[in-house]
């Protein structure tokens, strides 16, 4: 109260400013005891058995049940209650979880879909049981610590004794209360492998795997820690011409909610399709149509740039150890499960020792009883004290080779004993059973003496017995980062009004420029010399008197740009070429020297570098002599955008004339095949393919005889089952040896590509014909060897067998053997005949590959060549 009356004076002088209260008393108790019991018992896994409370009593509920028989999962959860405090739906849908990653529960009936997202059917129309390996690895009575259940009528397990690091197995995910834990399912062998590393004292990796498959790059995966990241993505392959095929999908979606981000993407604009159909059933099968003109390697980029075909996972490893949340790594998590599984071994071979040692101590005892005939000892007893006695002292003349003294309890047993048995004792059975009892306690104990070289052979014996089928799923490959901007569709307009000064897509009456998309910027040249890049938006005001629009297309190195300009009202002229590759966004960029009234005389943009020659013609002002003379752009070299240029004439021109179309003065670009990522690249990684020039193509053949040439552009994506990929001569010919399915024979052929832009399959299309091998050398040889042992190999000159014939050829018969294994040998020397190449200019322009085919045209279509005067 008297906190409340100085809060309010408090207010009265200063105004209503916040005040800061303190919660206390039962307001702080409950709220932490709220937070630890969130913590605890509900959203966080324990690190020695890898399970939430819920799923721990599920187990321990249907090890209760367990009769070899399924059970209802109704009657599970209803069991289940008896140890958890809460309702049966949110038991059903953790046990359901637990089924669906196909480990520990043996499921029957329809218990959902983990790739298309469908729910389990009711809980009382599906049944389930333990699976044998939940069986093995997770339960023991003999070394489980027990609690009181919440209402204290019956025992659980404190933790289960589980002998696997069951937490990486499965995953876990589960938000408390000021922290979240997420955990990412790892591959059964792979775990089974590092454990008996760990074991070995050896070092190992551990990375994510999925059960609905996917490509992952874990090149930042972190070990699990908070920080880390994974990127994983949908494998998605060609079909045919016109449609892709996503056969497995990213961890953490469904078919359903894919197919919805790609309606998504495409109602927004962002890729193009026609239309989408999910055939879905045991595996992922989604078809996505294309409609003509469409690249089906810039819709697979595209997809995986604005849709759920990648996504990015953050895991974070929190766990509970000793009633505490601790932030380790999966590798930290492995070791400890490792060691636990280590120490509960150890426990089952002492429990396991001491009870063969009972047994052996009651055995030696029950012989010596009934071989010495010692129960004749008490037919004169009255008392029990004296049975007891007397047994007793019949007994310490024999009993020097026991291990251990005799008790009460020993000698009690000892007059349960049957008639019966007595009757029929056998000493040599009864030598054997103990001599077969200290044959196991010498095996127990030599596997303690060698603990680890145990635990080795018991996870070696669980890969073996439960391996089969827990292959990898989720392929691991590095990534290469896709820029949205070059994928993007571009389905809208681009309009300019050089004279009031817009640009944007809403300017329909006015000059069209370029197809864009929304997340394009645009380049903007005025007359002024000023140059500035806006985004694309429906109209924007840049400048009046507009010389030249395009797409801007970042870190871009191979357009140039060739101007003239008059450096202010009555100053020289200059010229100078340049290239932009990134500036401010809406910042104006002065190109000229920067004095007042300067103007733009001549302007060219050029996509590939081109450099043409203009005449220039003076005013004839005075005694000028000279007033028209040539200017070849390519004797300028290429400088940044703030470079003065270099001066044309201190007169001034009256105006400049085209003479002749430019050519390009960049070098031709070094392309790269990077094998691990499977894609082109200008940046030196992996093997280089060549030079290449702008009519220069790639040639490629894969395993099915399918061959066919391409520009080289950086967005191409390559099949798995391709075997030929180098720079196309199409002067060289293609030599190949193959299986005639239909004629059940071999041939050899040579041909040439007649049609470039037309892909084609040179051997037969029958489904057993089989291509053998194929050579891209001028003078190939091969070896040839035959199945039959008795049939010698020999040597095929390719140019000597057949003579270069047309692509459908079928060619010359080779054998009608069966051809065991076909090597290539050393080609015979070729010299090739004397080209003289065209020279061009050593500019220091790269090129990154960032203009496609498609992009030049366009380019060079609306914005070659536009003279001022």
């Amino acid at each position: 109260m008297q906190e409340e009356e100085y809060n309010e004076e408090y207010s009265e002088e200063f105004g209503n400013q916040e005040t800061i209260t303190k919660v206390t008393g039962m307001y702080k108790d409950w709220f932490l005891d709220y937070a630890s019991y969130v913590i605890l018992e509900r959203a966080v896994p324990g690190i020695r058995d890898g399970f939430k409370p819920v799923q721990r009593r599920i187990l321990h509920s249907m090890k209760d049940l367990d009769d070899g028989r399924y059970n209802k999962v109704a009657n599970i959860v209803g069991h289940t209650m008896q140890y958890h405090p809460h309702g049966d739906a949110s038991i059903a849908d953790a046990m359901v979880q637990i089924g669906q990653k196909e480990l520990l529960i043996d499921m029957q009936g329809n218990w959902g879909n983990i790739l298309t997202g469908d729910r389990a059917a009711a809980s009382r129309y599906i049944e389930a049981r333990l699976s044998k390996f939940a069986l093995d690895v997770v339960f023991n009575p003999k070394t489980t610590n027990w609690q009181a259940s919440y209402d204290g009528r019956r025992k659980e397990p404190i933790d289960l004794p589980v002998k696997f690091p069951m937490l990486l197995a499965q995953g876990a995910e589960g938000i408390a209360v000021g922290l979240s834990t997420k955990i990412l399912p790892h591959n059964f062998k792979e775990l089974i492998d590092a454990s008996i590393k760990h074991l070995r004292g050896r070092s190992f990796t551990l990375v994510p795997d999925f059960l609905t498959g996917g490509i992952a790059d874990v090149s930042a995966y972190n070990d699990g820690k908070r920080g880390g990241k994974i990127r994983i993505r949908a494998k998605i392959s060609q079909h045919d011409k016109r449609t892709l095929v996503i056969t497995e999908i990213p961890f953490g979606t469904t078919t359903t909610t894919l197919i919805d981000s790609i309606l998504k993407a495409n109602d927004k604009g962002k890729i193009k399709i026609k239309k989408i159909e999910d055939n879905t059933s045991a595996n992922v099968e989604i078809l996505v149509h294309l409609p003509s003109g469409i690249s089906p390697d810039k819709t697979i980029d595209a997809l995986y740039a604005f849709t759920n075909c990648e996504n990015s996972i953050s895991p974070l490893c929190c766990v509970i150890e000793n009633n505490k949340p601790v932030f380790i790594g999966v590798s930290e998590i492995l070791k400890l499960s490792t060691d636990h599984t280590l120490e509960l071994l150890k426990q089952e071979l002492e429990i396991q020792l001491n009870e063969l040692e009972e047994q052996w101590h009651f055995a030696s005892l029950e012989r010596i009883f009934i071989e010495n005939r010692i129960y004749r000892d008490i037919e004169e007893e009255e008392t029990w004290l004296g049975v007891i006695k007397a047994i007793d002292e019949g007994l310490k003349p024999h009993i020097k080779h026991l291990k251990r003294a005799i008790t009460e309890e020993d000698i009690v047993r000892l007059t349960e004993i049957r008639i019966k048995k007595i009757s029929k004792f056998d000493i040599d059975k009864a030598k054997q059973f103990i001599e077969s009892l200290e044959d196991k306690i010498a095996a127990v104990k030599n596997h303690l003496e060698n603990l680890i070289d145990f635990a080795i052979d018991y996870f070696k014996n669980l890969k073996t017995k439960y391996g089969k089928g827990k292959e990898r799923k989720t392929e691991i490959r590095l990534f290469d980062d896709i820029v949205a901007t070059k994928v993007v569709m571009r389905n809208t307009k681009l309009y300019v009004n050089r004279e009031e000064g817009f640009v944007g897509t809403s300017l329909k009456r006015d000059e069209y420029v370029d197809d864009c998309a929304d997340i394009d910027d645009v380049i903007v040249f005025r007359k002024d010399g000023v140059m500035m890049i806006t985004k694309v938006d429906a109209k924007t005001f840049v400048g009046k008197d507009i010389i030249h629009v395009a797409v801007f297309k970042k870190n871009d190195k191979r357009t140039v740009y060739n101007m003239m300009y008059r450096d202010g009202r009555s100053g020289p002229s200059y010229m100078k070429r340049f290239n932009v590759t990134g500036v401010t966004r809406d910042k104006e960029y002065n190109l000229t020297a920067g004095n007042k009234a300067s103007v733009v005389l001549y302007f060219t943009a050029n996509p590939n570098g081109e450099a043409e020659v203009v005449t220039i013609n003076l005013r004839a002002v005075g005694s000028i002599k000279k007033l028209k003379w040539d200017i070849d752009f390519s004797d300028l070299a290429i400088k940044g955008r703030g470079s003065k240029g270099n001066i044309v004439s201190k007169y001034t021109i009256k105006k400049i004339d085209l003479k002749s179309e430019g050519v390009s003065t960049l070098k031709p670009r070094k392309i790269w095949f990077d094998e691990v990522v499977q894609r082109l690249n200008v940046d030196g990684r992996g093997d280089l393919l060549g030079e290449f020039k702008g009519e220069d193509r790639l040639l490629i053949i894969n395993q099915k005889g399918v061959v066919k040439t391409i520009k080289p552009e950086l967005t191409t994506h390559f099949d798995a089952d391709m075997i030929v990929l180098e720079k196309w001569i199409p002067e060289k010919p293609i030599s190949a040896i193959y299986f005639d399915g239909e004629k059940e024979k071999y041939f050899v052929k040579r041909f040439m590509i007649d049609n470039p832009n037309k892909e084609e399959i040179f051997i037969s299309e029958h489904p057993k014909s089989q291509l053998e091998i194929v050579a891209t050398d001028y003078r190939p040889m091969a070896e040839v060897i035959f199945s039959k042992r008795s049939l010698e190999p020999i040597e095929v000159n390719f140019e000597e067998f057949i003579a270069v014939k047309g692509i459908k050829a079928l060619g010359n018969q080779l054998t009608t053997d069966k051809i065991k294994q076909v090597n290539m040998l050393e080609p015979l020397t070729y010299e090739a005949p004397i080209i003289n190449e065209v020279e061009v200019n050593d500019e220091e322009i790269i090129d990154d590959g960032t203009l496609d085919s498609e992009d030049k045209t366009k380019e060079s279509d609306n914005d070659g060549q536009t003279a001022l005067f």
